[in-house]
């Protein structure tokens, strides 16, 4: 075992003396396995606030079964709290600190094996990159999503809801009264947010990787249910350990990354897979572009809707939907009976079976079963979890709904016959304005915005492009420019959450804008928002060429985008542009504005 390393042998009797004082290791413990209980507890996100109860039950359960658990905490940030000033520049940076801290207490410490708990943002795929650099044997158990609010008069709502109502109070379309409604209801538990946002798309992903156990994804954090889970992973991960594998390079293939991408398009989850999946796979020394991505988009039907993009009539899904009709099984097994073929089916999972195999125990349609109530919450909710007091008494939203036969599972996880669309829920765009491509969820776009040309409204900020839009600078028609927001530019991709949302709350301009940004979305975006513009304004990018007025041509069924401007004009351009100097000169973001790499490759560090 690699813990020998630091346990066995006369000389090491001091590693020995130290690990006794922690009194997590004892004499009888010399040929166990030691397994690092990777855990992300912070108490100012609520998709982590309950994580130190988790973190000790798993550890107690690792004892259980057989191994030497050790826990230690990442940091985190919580990307709704940081978002709209300073903080949101720290977001996706965190997410190389948590690889590099995780790889750093692994590899120093010696450990057999890795239980990783995360849950929101870039602590996902921050612990996915190191899992990968390791290399040792892992899985992955994440704190589960949050309940959907209840607002005093019954609506289902969620944190977009709390951004939306900003500019709806600022209208005067709501008054003080119905946005603390929104503001008290719309985060009523611990957990990640409720609808397909970034945590939640990666926590769903991590089952088509095959590096977390089925209802990863959609169990809530509330469920009695989830405590199985935890055990479960517990168990698996000694196992794994006294096996030594499989580990994530023998998971983490090919065929996983296709899967995982497959899903993230049926499901219609957030850009910043895209971003995410990319560092991910590079980490694991597997080639996977863009051009990657969009090929599989346009072999995935979209078949499952979840908020912030709307189902049928404007019905709005959370994941605690998609649990009740099945979860990600079901929605894999969707594909393998609509498109055979489609999924690699013989991939292998931390499970010890394929991922067919996953699929084929736990996607319940294949027991002619249409909805499930385990992993939804009840009024007795789990103690490993934490609730307000505007938490509805009853539990998950959706069981009310399932008691008054007003949900229909088909429409929430649908068929590939009845897909929204034959093609996946995200698109990559090129041109002249985006050559080495852009991103955009294409199943959160209404469709009379699949295709529009508008004048270009620049800025060269969020802060600003914020001020611009509830100043009414922004016109129906027009194309919002937001740029040298970008991995250097940025630094360091803020989300537009604040922007889209004042867009999508203005029913002037709901339908009738488009955003493109160098920047990213917030998984919670809906709308004609077009992300992750590379190369970025402030690497030389054609975005940062652009002039107020320019018209810009959008195309995403025909995966383009363009400015209408010569090639000889972009060069003339070209030559009267300089690079700006650093927004940051000191700390972490100066550090990570060197070494940024384009989004087009998950603006991954590079220091050669």
């Amino acid at each position: 075992m690699r813990s020998d390393l630091i346990k066995r042998g006369v000389e090491r009797a001091p590693h020995r003396s130290l690990l006794k004082g922690t009194g997590n290791y004892r004499d009888g413990d010399l040929n166990k396995p030691f397994i690092a209980v990777v855990n992300s507890f912070v108490d100012i996100i609520p998709g982590h606030a309950h994580l130190d109860k988790v973190g000790y039950f798993i550890k107690e359960q690792v004892r259980a079964a057989g191994g030497v658990p050790f826990i230690f905490n990442t940091i985190g940030i919580d990307d709704g709290i940081a978002m709209g000033h300073l903080g949101m520049k720290f977001s996706l940076p965190s997410r190389e600190l948590i690889a590099d801290c995780v790889e750093s207490m692994i590899e120093a410490h010696r450990f057999d094996a890795m239980i990783c708990i995360p849950n929101c943002d870039k602590i996902v795929p921050g612990m996915m990159m190191a899992a990968a650099r390791c290399n040792i044997p892992m899985i992955f158990v994440s704190g589960g999503p949050m309940e959907a609010g209840k607002t005093q008069d019954g609506r289902s709502v969620d944190l977009i809801n709390a951004f939306y109502a900003v500019s709806q109070h600022a209208a005067g379309e709501l008054d003080d009264k119905a946005l603390a409604d929104i503001e008290n209801h719309a985060c009523p538990t611990c957990g990640s947010c409720s609808g397909m946002f970034t945590a939640n798309s990666m926590n769903c992903l991590a089952e088509a990787l095959g590096i977390a156990l089925p209802g990863n994804g959609t169990i809530l954090a509330t469920s009695e249910d989830r405590r199985q889970l935890y055990a479960d992973a517990a168990k698996r991960i000694v196992e794994l350990a006294l096996a030594d594998g499989p580990k994530p390079r023998d998971i983490l293939t090919r065929a996983a990354f296709d899967n995982a991408m497959m899903l993230d398009m049926a499901m219609g989850g957030s850009t910043n897979t895209v971003l995410h999946i990319l560092a991910i796979a590079r980490e694991a020394g597997v080639e996977f572009t863009m051009k990657d991505i969009d090929a599989l988009s346009l072999r995935t039907p979209n078949i499952c809707r979840v908020a912030p993009s709307a189902g049928k009539d404007g019905r709005l899904y959370h994941v605690e939907d998609v649990q009740a009709a099945g979860g990600i099984m079901t929605i894999l097994g969707e594909l393998v009976r609509g498109k055979p073929g489609l999924l690699h089916e013989d991939a292998m999972t931390v499970t010890g079976k394929t991922l067919g195999e996953n699929i084929r125990e736990h996607d319940i349609r294949v027991r002619n079963q249409m909805v499930r109530r385990d992993g939804l919450s009840t009024a007795k909710r789990s103690e490993l979890s934490v609730y307000t007091e505007n938490a509805e008494a009853g539990g998950a939203a959706v069981l009310n709904d399932l008691d008054q036969n007003r949900f229909d599972p088909l429409d929430c996880i649908r068929t590939v016959e009845q897909a929204y669309s034959p093609e996946g829920g995200l698109s990559v765009l090129y041109g002249n304005l985006a050559e080495e491509g852009a991103v955009v969820k294409t199943a959160g776009v209404d469709p009379e915005m699949l295709r529009h040309s508008g004048p270009a409204v620049i800025f060269e900020s969020q802060e600003q492009a914020c001020a611009g839009i509830l100043a009414g600078e922004v016109q129906a028609g027009d194309v919002v420019v937001i740029r040298y927001e970008g991995p250097k530019g940025g630094p360091g991709m803020q989300e537009m959450l604040a922007p889209t949302s004042y867009i999508k709350a203005n029913p002037a301009l709901a339908k009738t804008v488009a955003l493109i940004t160098d920047g990213r979305f917030s998984g919670g975006t809906a709308g004609a928002c077009i992300g992750h513009v590379s190369p970025e304004a402030a690497a030389g990018g054609t975005i940062g060429l652009l002039r107020k007025g320019d018209m810009i041509d959008i195309d995403i069924p025909g995966r383009k985008l363009n400015v209408r401007l010569s090639d000889d004009e972009l060069a003339e351009r070209r030559t009267h542009w300089t690079a700006p100097q650093p927004r940051c000169k000191t700390g972490y973001l100066a550090k990570y504005t060197a070494m940024a790499s384009s989004a087009s490759t998950g603006a991954v560090l590079q220091w050669s």
